[in-house]
């Protein structure tokens, strides 16, 4: 409706079936002459005649029109398609519908009458008195879906009565629609609602006067919100919706909340910034009467087949309780998080990402915004920003800087890479030919460089970028060049040896003297380039060995494959003794102790002693055929018994005692349909320890005790398994992930409360669900669980304790179509006590969403309750009641 479209598709039918009456003038064309009379009675000849009648044509003949269609038009009717002279009308009856480029219109019946210079469009009714095909009037995205249209094409007025049409997010229905002209339309009794339903929804705002211009605005007068077609309190004497499909800046409406420790609050209140269609920014903040404050800085861009990515910075200002009183404290605490991605489509030789999670060790603990145990329990931050670029040459160089952060938030510490310059170079195959195959010892010899360079930086929470920070700044540059090959032995037998050469560049060394005046060794930083240069050699021997038992393939179990890898290696290093000084400890004068001064080097130093050792492992895998319960297949099932079973162990040649390194057990297998996870870990020493809990040089077995000692061991279950009709299982709490937390539910689901329309359960953020259900009662409740256990076992001093036992357990059902519950929870067996646990119930009100979630008890007891509706134009239209945790001041 927004061009001439009625006026086009008259014209059309008008021009198509109605009669028309073509009118010319012809000249003669024999050969005489004709009487003629000119201005002075004369008589003309006949060519006279013709030249006179070719002027007379020229000057006043009919101007040539402008072409009226641009395009063929289409229409068709059930029942009949009928044209009456009389009453200049044309009627098409039944499932009328008229095509013109853009433009189509359907309808029951349409009636154009081309005496009036009108055009109407209505319903009919069925054989039961029921109106039915009501019209649809559709050009381009806009869609008006009214009882009944009438239209005149030589005013350009239309009226529209109970038009149905979509403006956004928004649903508008209007008894009367006045088109004034193509983009100026207004309403009378009109009702805006983002329900699916337009006719009969479960909330609407109703208003006489509206003035819509679609796509851009509506303008309404007195404006009263209506649910479940009961009048309520709230109305605005005028509002303005915009109607856009791109982002527009506005005003965020704040939550009201209040605090035990901090008084009353307006949160999450703020402006979002519309930049462009790459990047916005919003801006939000918090207030609380006790004087704290918060603020935080949002945006989200991006580039199509370029990149994409978003930044959050969260700064907030604490206080707690009232100054004077005992327990009153200020801190402040921020958070940075950066997310970029680059499509690899745009240059797949170059690549840029970064994941930036970073900020106060308190930050997660203490947040007036974030809820959420997993990030609360969270005991490292980590981040990383790489660039890499590939160089296709012959060989292939490779070259990527990578800036690094890691964080612990208990003890505070903080390390850092500004940047990592990593560089390599494509393995050479000197002795092997351009084109054939790599076989034997000499033509599969390769060799590679790489070369690696740090700025490491060890730091605290409270020096973080500081100038302090950076005098503790250590660089180095290590460059390793391996040489390798590989062949057969035996022909069953695969061998590896390596020789392997390194050097490092130091900018800073240490020194280390006795000093008199003070009686002690003072240990003092030497700046310059200072290097050393390291080689070593290794090889390896291994094979696979396939073991098949027969049971009969009548039986349960038709056979048992079991797959050996054994694996020796053997390793060597020399002593680099030259690179060791010798101080006195005690002022004697007697140089007894060594030490190299690249100690504490972020690339190590260089080996005092000998290095001789000879490793042993071996890998077992088993797996079974199974008789098929389906008799109709013929193909046995095969089913994993044990991912894997490893044992490793090693013996240093050049030790003088203890030379058996404990043996490490580690397995792990899948059970009921891959859906449980089992991992398993044992730590296996074969010497005694002495009373004071030391490895001494006699073997476990000759002291008394078994042929290993047990030091440790772990397990780990993880079970998720769902019922076959259940939609939620897949939600993964991104954010939360993101946060330091988990992917899963067993810690609860993460709470960002300046977001609350993102549902608890497998909804997206307006709500939608993955399978729709009409069920009233659902007699098989589809559920979700995610179950963990871990036990771990420590006997380092003949302790034999347990020093871990803990099962964590999750569950979302759902009771009906729209009511959702879930609950996570665990328990300690070692402390004797029920972990973090969490209530969840969400209801689904269509347009609207209701959930509340509970925290019982434990160091972050709290409650909140939200009622809202999902559209997120109508985001403000909310009720979000909560009691947030006391957070522990640290």
């Amino acid at each position: 409706m927004q061009r001439n479209s009625f006026y086009i598709v008259f014209l059309t039918i008008f021009l198509t079936l109605g009669n028309q009456k073509i009118y010319s003038q012809e000249l003669p064309t024999n050969k005489e002459t004709f009487p003629a009379k000119n201005q002075s009675n004369t008589t003309l000849t006949k060519a006279e005649v013709s030249e006179k009648a070719a002027d007379t044509i020229k000057k006043d003949s009919i101007i040539k029109k402008k072409k009226l269609l641009e395009s063929k038009i289409k229409r068709k009717a059930v029942d009949y398609e009928k044209l009456d002279q009389k009453k200049k009308q044309i009627t098409l009856y039944n499932q009328a519908e008229v095509y013109y480029q853009d433009i189509e219109l359907k309808s029951g019946i349409i009636v154009i009458d081309y005496e009036k210079d009108e055009i109407y469009a209505g319903r009919i009714k069925d054989s039961t008195g029921k109106y039915t095909q009501l019209p649809v009037f559709k050009q381009g995205a806009n869609v008006v879906e009214p009882d009944s249209i009438r239209f005149n094409f030589k005013t350009k007025k239309a009226l529209v009565w109970n038009s149905r049409t979509d403006q956004g997010e928004f649903k508008v229905k209007a008894a009367i629609t006045k088109k004034e002209n193509d983009s100026v339309y207004f309403m009378k009794g009109a009702r805006f609602t983002t329900s699916k339903d337009v006719d009969n929804p479960e909330y609407y705002f109703q208003t006489n006067k509206v003035k819509l211009v679609p796509g851009k605005k509506v303008v309404v007068g007195l404006t009263n919100m209506v649910i479940a077609d009961v009048p309520t309190p709230i109305a605005l004497p005028f509002a303005f919706f915009p109607m856009t499909e791109t982002s527009k800046s506005g005003i965020i409406v704040p939550t009201y909340t209040d605090s035990a420790l901090r008084g009353f609050s307006l949160q999450n209140g703020g402006y979002y910034f519309a930049l462009s269609d790459s990047y916005d920014l919003s801006i939000l903040g918090d207030y609380y009467t006790n004087g704290s404050y918060g603020l935080r800085f949002e945006t989200t861009y991006g580039k199509r087949y370029r990149f994409n990515g978003n930044l959050n910075f969260r700064f907030e200002n604490l206080i707690t309780s009232e100054r004077g009183y005992p327990d009153y404290s200020k801190s402040t605490i921020y958070n940075l998080q950066w997310s970029h991605s680059k499509d690899s489509k745009s240059n797949p030789n170059s690549r840029f990402s970064a994941s930036v999670n970073l900020g106060s060790s308190t930050y997660f603990r203490q947040s007036l915004n974030q809820v959420n145990i997993g990030s609360n329990l969270n005991n490292s931050l980590s981040s990383s920003i790489s660039y890499s670029k590939t160089f296709n040459s012959v060989p292939q160089v490779n070259l990527s800087l990578t800036a690094t952060h890691s964080q612990n938030t208990n003890t505070e510490e903080i390390n850092m890479t500004l940047p990592t310059l990593q560089l390599s170079v494509d393995r050479i195959f000197p002795f092997a030919p351009k084109d054939g195959v790599k076989k034997g010892f000499f033509k599969n010899i390769n060799l590679q460089y790489n070369l690696r360079g740090e700025n490491r930086v060890q730091t605290t929470d409270s020096l973080f970028f500081k100038p302090e920070m950076f005098r503790n700044l250590q660089t180095g540059f290590q460059h390793s060049i391996p040489l390798s090959t590989n062949f057969k032995v035996f022909k069953y037998f695969s061998a590896t040896t390596a020789l392997n050469y390194n050097e490092v560049w130091y900018f800073k060394t240490i020194n280390k003297n006795f000093d008199p005046v003070q009686n002690e060794v003072i240990t003092r930083e030497v700046n310059g380039f200072d290097a050393f240069r390291t080689y070593s050699f290794t090889a390896g021997l291994g094979t696979t060995v396939y073991g098949t038992f027969n049971f009969g393939k009548d039986k349960k179990i038709q056979s048992i494959r079991h797959v050996v890898r054994p694996n020796i290696t053997y390793s060597y290093a020399p002593s680099f003794e030259r690179y060791y000084d010798t101080y006195n400890i005690d002022g004697s004068g007697t140089m007894q102790t060594q030490y190299t001064r690249f100690e504490g080097g972020i690339f190590g130093a260089p080996g005092l002693n000998m290095s001789n050792n000879i490793g042993f492992n071996l890998s077992n895998t088993f797996e079974a055929k199974v008789t098929e319960r389906d008799s109709t297949k013929t193909e046995p099932k095969k089913i994993m018994l044990l991912n894997n079973l490893n044992f490793g162990t090693s013996y240093d040649i050049t030790a003088d005692s203890l030379r058996w390194s404990p043996m490490r057990v580690s397995g792990g297998t899948q059970l009921l349909n891959q859906k449980m996870n089992v991992n398993f870990a044992a730590t296996l020493d074969p010497y005694a320890i002495n009373n004071a809990g030391r490895r001494i040089n006699t073997w476990n077995i000759d002291n008394g005790g078994s042929l290993f000692r047990m030091t440790s061991a772990n397990m780990v279950i993880n079970y998720s398994f769902a019922s076959t009709d259940f939609d939620g299982s897949a939600k993964k709490n991104t954010q939360g992930n993101r946060n330091g937390g988990r992917e899963d539910d067993l810690f609860g689901t993460n709470t960002d409360l300046s977001n609350r329309r993102q549902s608890q359960f497998n909804e997206d953020e307006d709500g939608e669900q993955n399978k729709e259900s009409t069920e009233l009662f659902k007699y098989k409740l589809p559920w979700d669980m995610n179950f963990a256990y871990s036990l771990t076992y420590s006997n380092n001093s003949r302790e034999k304790t347990i020093t871990g036992n803990s099962v964590m357990v999750s569950i979302n059902t759902v009771l009906t179509p729209k009511w959702k519950v879930g609950v996570s929870t665990g328990y300690d067996f070692v402390q004797n006590g029920v972990t973090f646990t969490q209530f969840r119930f969400e209801r689904d009100l269509l347009s609207w969403r209701m959930d509340f979630n509970w925290v019982p008890f434990g160091d972050n007891p709290t409650w909140g309750f939200f009622i809202g509706i999902k559209s997120g134009v109508l985001s403000d239209i909310k009720w979000d009641k909560r009691s947030l945790p006391d957070r522990v001041v640290n």
